[in-house]
C-alpha cells in the first residue's frame, strides 16, 4: 500500500487518532533505510521509485491547501503525521519542512499535534535530532533489543547496525521520545521470529530501562505483509507486556485493533 500523494487522508490511525498524513517520499516507489519484513509499503525491492522527492516549496503549498480545505469544513485533525512511503527523516530538508509544519498547525489547528513516525536511523544527524526534538510526538522505532532479531525483521540497509549504538542516540533525546514496537511471530529466512519470548522481551524492558523514553507504543499486525508466515499476537499478550513497561514507570499505549 503506496501513498500517491504528498497529503494523504486523514485517516483513522490506531495510535494517533485521526491524522493527516505527510509524504515526503515519492509517491510511486518507495524509499526506506530499513526493509522491514511487515511493511504496509511493501518490501524496498518491490517498489522502487520512478520519481523524486518532493521538494519543501511542494509540501508547503499541498499541506496548506489540505488544512485550509478541513478549515472550511470542520474537519478537525488529532494529528499531523511524517510517515509515508519509508522513512520521512531521509528527505534533506527534513528539519526545515518540519518547522513549516509547526507553523502551519499553528495557524489553522493549534491543538492538533505534529507527529513523526522513524526507524530512528537517521537520530544521529544533527538536523534530524534538532527537528524530532521540537514535534509533539517523537515516535521511534525498536522492534527488538537484539541485533540478530532486528537484522531479521527490520532488514537495516546499514549491515554494522548495532542495537548498542542505536540505544546510545536514545539516550540523547534525555527522555523526548516515544519507542514505537510491533509484536510478532513467525519464520523468515528459515529462522522462527518472536520478540514476546521471555529472553527476548526482558532485553527489550532492560533497554527501555535505560531509555526512559515518555511513552511506549505497543502493537501487532493489522494488515497483509510483503513477507508471507507472519503472524499476529493476541491483544492479551499485547497487554501483559504493557503490564511489565508499566511496571518500570513507563507509559504504555495499545491501539484498540478492530479484530482481535
Amino acid at each position: 500500500m503506496l501513498f500517491n500523494d504528498i497529503i494523504f487522508g486523514p485517516v483513522q490511525s490506531r495510535r494517533l487518532g485521526i491524522s493527516l498524513g505527510i509524504n515526503l517520499l515519492p509517491k510511486h516507489g518507495k524509499v526506506c533505510s530499513f526493509n522491514c519484513i511487515y511493511c504496509e509499503c511493501g518490501l524496498n525491492e518491490d517498489n522502487v521509485p520512478d520519481d523524486k522527492l518532493p521538494s519543501r516549496n511542494e509540501v508547503y503549498a499541498a499541506l496548506e491547501k489540505r488544512l485550509q480545505q478541513m478549515q472550511e469544513v470542520c474537519e478537525i485533525p488529532d494529528a499531523i503525521t511524517f510517515s509515508g512511503n519509508g522513512e520521512p527523516t531521509m528527505h534533506p530538508d527534513f528539519e526545515e519542512i518540519v518547522n513549516d509544519t509547526i507553523a502551519l498547525r499553528n495557524r489553522y489547528f493549534p491543538d492538533a499535534k505534529v507527529c513523526v513516525l522513524s526507524n530512528a536511523s537517521q537520530i544521529s544527524k544533527e538536523s534530524v535530532f534538532r527537528a524530532l526534538n521540537r514535534v509533539d510526538e517523537n515516535i521511534l522505532k525498536m522492534d527488538g533489543a537484539s541485533n540478530e532479531l532486528i537484522q531479521l525483521i527490520n532488514q537495516p540497509d546499514n549491515r554494522n547496525f548495532s542495537i548498542e549504538s542505536l540505544v546510545e542516540d536514545f539516550k540523547t533525546f534525555n527522555g523526548n521520545l516515544t519507542i514505537q514496537t510491533i509484536f510478532l511471530t513467525g519464520q523468515h529466512q528459515g529462522k522462527r521470529i518472536d520478540n514476546t519470548v521471555e529472553e527476548e522481551l526482558n532485553q527489550w524492558l532492560n533497554v527501555l530501562k535505560r531509555i526512559n523514553p515518555q511513552h511506549v507504543m505497543l502493537y501487532s499486525l493489522d494488515r497483509v505483509t510483503p513477507v508471507k508466515g507472519l503472524e499476529k499476537v493476541p491483544a492479551e499478550i499485547l497487554e501483559q507486556i504493557a503490564a511489565k513497561v508499566k511496571a518500570l514507570g513507563i507509559e504504555a499505549r495499545l491501539p484498540v485493533y478492530r479484530d482481535f
